[in-house]
């Protein structure tokens, strides 16, 4: 029987029937919260005109938003566990749209603030339950691919909203943006109620939530481990993304130029997004033929090589190279994560213990953007992009080469059902 590398699960195992909108629901779910997040990169000068604010004042607002992701992975995450996968991703779902449409709603900054804070815990509830939910779902012989298309969904949702500033935004208002998912968060809950109940939640519930928690604290050095990997994987795409935009915007050659009547501001930003999700399939897909960690480190390399024509791209066409090479290996990376580090989480908190541990990279990452944008204020943009992508790009491949994998575990196995009870 073909069995994967840790031998704990055929690969050829029937899949629960309906698990295809499972996986949608979360694939769908994390592009809608990517879409919700980087809306507000795109309005930088918008919003800090409207609200009479400094641009520094709407970067604060993605660090707030980042911040308060650890606090829903750690109540949606854990409540899904004790009580399921599907309903508490319907409930994620509706509370982040509902924080977003209020964000387009708002009268002041504070206002603005708070909501984003807000939508921040619903967009960590969000990742953590959905990637369980969709892993534990799928077959385990497309695990890696459909990782992949999980992840994918991120600069999916990068790319329709630079899309959406071209093609909408520009003829309404800032405001629109922040109302157009919220007809996809009732699709996405529809996907999730057909759908059926995660088989290994069934078989490796817990019934207290004091053993939930107290896994946490069981299982300290790969919590650490994960919790290293997930601030310097995070600081890799909020460090390539967030301020891209407004680097190429303070080009000259970029900032008023068209292409087929497009704008370049947002044309290159279309592509490469698209270029980070065939990365994300690509490298996600490559991670079931040679392993999670192999594959991750591949896709680092393309990323690293780079970094010149990202970051000091003397024309167009160079800059839209690079970067679209740049988001290729970034994503690429990211493409193996929801697969890797639930494989690697304790099997009976896997709804708490894979968005926990990501989430709460962010408060390690949170600052990243607002740290670049000091760089550059004291090197100029091309270097300060260079310097802080390049460190850490380096720390991700030292992170990966000695850390673990446990490729193609078996996620239905009632034998670790018991597994948050003991020591570690």
């Amino acid at each position: 029987m073909p069995f994967s590398d840790t031998g704990d699960a055929p690969l050829y195992k029937e899949p629960t029937r309906g698990w295809q909108l499972a996986v949608a629901a979360g694939i769908l779910g994390w592009t809608l919260d990517a879409f919700d997040f980087f809306v507000v990169i795109f309005l930088f000068d918008a919003l800090a005109a409207h609200f009479h604010v400094s641009k520094a004042d709407i970067v604060y607002t993605l660090t707030v938003t980042l911040a308060m992701r650890p606090v829903g992975a750690l109540v949606f995450g854990s409540l899904a566990d004790r009580f399921g996968r599907k309903w508490l991703l319907v409930i994620c779902v509706f509370y982040f749209s509902s924080m977003t449409v209020l964000s387009g709603l708002s009268v002041n900054f504070t206002m603005f603030l708070i909501m984003r804070a807000l939508y921040g815990a619903g967009m960590g509830g969000y990742w953590g339950v959905g990637a369980s939910y969709a892993m534990e779902s799928a077959p385990v012989r497309l695990r890696g691919f459909l990782s992949g298309l999980l992840q994918a969904g991120y600069p999916l949702g990068y790319l329709i909203v630079a899309a959406v500033m071209q093609f909408v935004t520009m003829h309404l208002s800032w405001r629109s943006p922040f109302f157009l998912g919220a007809p996809v968060a009732v699709l996405i809950a529809a996907l999730t109620w057909f759908a059926p109940e995660s088989e290994a939640w069934h078989t490796q519930r817990i019934g207290s939530m004091k053993v939930i928690f107290s896994s946490l604290w069981k299982h300290t050095r790969i919590f650490l481990y994960l919790l290293a990997l997930m601030s310097v994987m995070l600081c890799l795409s909020h460090g390539t993304q967030d301020l891209y935009p407004d680097f190429l915007k303070s080009l000259p050659f970029i900032a008023e130029r068209k292409l087929a009547g497009i704008n370049l501001l947002y044309g290159i930003p279309i592509l490469y997004s698209s270029a980070g999700i065939i990365g994300a399939l690509i490298f996600g897909h490559a991670s079931e033929k040679i392993g999670r960690r192999y594959s991750a480190l591949l896709a680092l390399a393309v990323s690293l090589i780079s970094i010149p024509a990202w970051a000091f791209g003397e024309t167009a066409l160079a800059l839209l190279f690079g970067s679209c090479i740049m988001q290729a290996g970034v994503q690429g990376a990211w493409g193996i994560i929801p697969a890797h580090i639930n494989e690697l989480s304790p099997s009976s908190v896997r709804g708490l213990f894979p968005g926990f541990v990501y989430q709460l990279g962010l408060i390690f990452a949170s600052p990243a953007t607002a740290i670049e944008l000091k760089m550059r204020d004291h090197m100029g943009y091309s270097w300060a992009l260079t310097a802080f992508e390049g460190a850490v790009i380096v720390a991700l491949l030292f992170l990966i080469f000695y850390g673990p994998e446990h490729r193609g575990k078996d996620f239905a196995s009632p034998v670790v059902a018991a597994e948050a009870a003991l020591p570690e």
